[in-house]
């Protein structure tokens, strides 16, 4: 019975490869259902040969308690957007520049969820969420469900891959039909229902939602050489890859790719939303890098988004956590790419004076990135109101004197003490990149605030389940949720408090990479403007506003008042000594690894202070080759960099 059972898992396994990957099924439904209805009787009988690979562990039956925090082994960075032609020439004449070779691989930019996958031994161990390229979440049980993701690889090989998974236009149609019937609330747009999907905690949610995938990337060092061959290695590898793409060295090329896709969009069985530009040799990648957020290799260019025209009925004015006084505009509803919109952004106090923006206008309103409902201009032919918009001068939350900075375009508080500035504060502290406090949202941050038991984020940590208890409609399991939930972020790495504290310019990769660099807040408390500026990725204006920030007299005591409460200040990520005998240099692993997996190969030669990467370069510092060594180890030979063994490596 093992025999048979593995025939038919390997047989419903090719079926299902056809039929969501290859799109060209060889059988009809009622003979899959035939076959499926054996294995899963036999299954039963004999349990105890049930295949890890078998496709019966994709339909639901686990009720996930909740999903774990996910640190990514290596980071999913975000992308440079473009909206213009001239914003694509420009990353073209960069590349150029260095590169006057280089060619592009176009792919389409699927509207989707990001996702993560690793494999051991060609067995899907984990998959994840984004999160903040950093920490993500394990999602692995409901990725199991999507049904053309492989559980077992056609090679038995270690890598980490990345892709996107969306719900097909039908699948959407459908689920929000069988919700109308059921009068249910309608998901907005395929993506939200995707996102929804993924983080259901009854997996036999997603087995039904029909779910599908694109992969992409080789997010473990690659053996391949270019974006083109890494796609064809992935699809060879089982796994659905977007066939709608285009190569070419030529931007007029590219942008005429882009054209027609934008075109023909609506006819796709799928959303999309722009289209993903990257350098297709992974050697220049490899040699442009990346800045703090984003690589300089890839660019997204995000097609123009839909308008619509409503009245603009009143403007709100709001203190954000950085002093930022910011404008919103009160309109009447309208339909706008999939969801009901009656506020959106007027950006600053210059964008309303350029577009001359007044109450009562038609104003033309689009979703900024697909995401943010913004003003876009206004309707002159129906103005009526000849009154120009009323600028604050005072703050709306404290009643402070404004400032305009130059060289700046916001309105801006300035007054340490302004409620909304100091709530606002508040709830970047607790959010869920930084220092991830649940159940501290606005409402309650408001409610501490108005209690006056919150002045600072030092205060957080004196809050007692009695002090929570006097809060209005806050019950004692509530409350000692939150308090329990206080209690251990104090144990979180330092670099998301960093992150929370909210300097100016600092955001969550930032905060890492200083951390990593000076091991705890207070020796970057008393780190020179100038080696801060020198870490990779940061610059001037990232250090002089750190610097700036720890050196006053407030930046002082609240350390010590966090440090006092049991706040951890230190890095607790990967350390390296500036003395470790690979420090500085930058290594390449290649072919097939007896000893170690490609995971922890990295993970050792970066705690000998060796930066991995996956393609070979003049950059290189040192080659670990292993088995059936290819390309690589040519090129490694050719440029004449050292070249070492995996026992070399296992020996340090």
């Amino acid at each position: 019975m093992e025999k048979r059972m593995k025939e038919l898992v390997e047989k419903l396994n090719q079926y299902a490869k056809e039929y969501y990957t290859q799109d060209s099924p060889s059988v009809s439904d009622a003979d899959y259902d035939k076959v499926y209805r054996e294995l899963v009787d036999l299954e039963k009988q004999y349990p105890e040969f049930i295949q890890e690979n078998s496709p019966t562990h994709r339909v639901g039956g686990l009720i996930l308690s909740g999903f774990e925090k996910y640190q990514h082994i290596y980071p999913l960075y975000s992308l440079q957007d473009a909206f213009s032609r001239e914003e694509l020439d420009f990353f073209d004449a960069r590349v150029k520049k260095e590169f006057p070779k280089a060619s592009y691989v176009a792919e389409l930019k699927i509207d989707g969820l990001s996702i993560s996958l690793t494999y051991q031994n060609g067995s899907l161990v984990t998959g994840s969420t984004r999160g903040d390229g950093t920490i993500g979440e394990n999602i692995t049980e409901n990725l199991k469900r999507v049904k053309d993701i492989p559980l077992q690889l056609e090679q038995a090989i270690d890598i980490t891959v990345r892709g996107e998974a969306y719900l097909p236009r039908a699948s959407f149609a459908s689920i929000n039909l069988e919700r109308q019937e059921n009068g249910e609330t309608e998901f907005a747009n395929p993506r939200n229902a995707a996102a929804g999907t993924l983080r259901q905690l009854d997996t036999s949610i997603v087995s039904k939602r029909n779910l599908a995938t694109f992969l992409y990337q080789e997010a473990s060092p690659s053996q391949q050489d270019t974006q083109e061959e890494v796609l064809s290695h992935l699809s060879s590898l089982g796994f659905s890859v977007n066939q709608e793409r285009f190569i070419s060295s030529s931007m007029d090329e590219i942008w005429s790719f882009i054209q027609n896709v934008q075109e023909h969009r609506d006819q796709l069985p799928y959303d999309i939303d722009g289209i993903v530009i990257k350098v297709n040799d992974l050697h220049i990648q490899e040699e442009l890098g990346f800045t703090v957020k984003a690589p300089k290799w890839a660019i997204a260019y995000k097609f123009p988004a839909e308008e619509k025209e409503a009245q603009l009925l009143s403007v709100d004015w709001t203190v954000g956590r950085t002093g930022v006084v910011t404008p919103t505009a009160n309109l009447t509803p309208v339909k706008l790419a999939g969801t009901t919109v009656s506020r959106a952004t007027l950006h600053n106090v210059d964008y309303i004076s350029e577009k001359d923006i007044r109450i009562g206008d038609s104003v033309i309103v689009y979703k900024a990135g697909d995401i943010i409902p913004a003003v876009l201009r206004v309707n002159m032919d129906k103005r009526t109101h000849q009154e120009p918009l009323p600028i604050p001068t005072v703050c709306p939350s404290c009643a402070s004197d404004l400032v305009h900075l130059k060289e700046e375009v916001a309105l801006r508080c300035i007054n340490p003490l302004c409620p909304n500035l100091i709530q606002r504060s508040l709830e970047h502290f607790s959010s869920r990149n930084a220092m991830n406090i649940s159940g501290l949202g606005p409402s309650v941050v408001e409610k501490l605030y108005a209690a006056q038991l919150v002045k600072d984020v030092a205060d957080i940590y004196q809050i007692s389940i009695d002090d929570l208890l006097t809060l209005p409609n806050i019950k004692e399991k509530s409350a000692e949720k939150l308090y329990q939930a206080i209690q251990n972020s104090k144990a979180n790495s330092a670099d998301k408090l960093l992150f929370g504290l909210g300097i100016r310019h600092v955001g969550a990769k930032a905060s890492r990479l200083m951390l990593e660099e000076f091991g705890t807040i207070p020796h970057l408390a008393q780190a020179p403007e100038e080696a801060i500026a020198a870490i990779d990725g940061l610059g001037t204006v990232i250090a002089e506003s750190v610097h700036s920030y720890f050196a006053k007299d407030e930046a002082v005591v609240l350390l010590k008042e966090l440090e006092e409460a049991g706040v951890n200040l230190d890095y607790l990520g990967k350390k390296v000594s500036k003395d470790a005998q690979l420090s500085g240099m930058t290594v390449v692993l290649t072919g097939k690894l007896e000893q170690l997996t490609r995971n922890e190969a990295k993970e050792k030669l970066e705690v000998l202070g060796a930066k991995v990467t996956g393609s070979v370069s003049k950059k290189t510092d040192l080659l670990i080759a292993g088995a059936d060594a290819g390309s690589k180890l040519e090129k490694a030979r050719t440029l004449g960099i050292r070249i070492e063994s995996e026992e070399w490596l296992s020996a340090l």
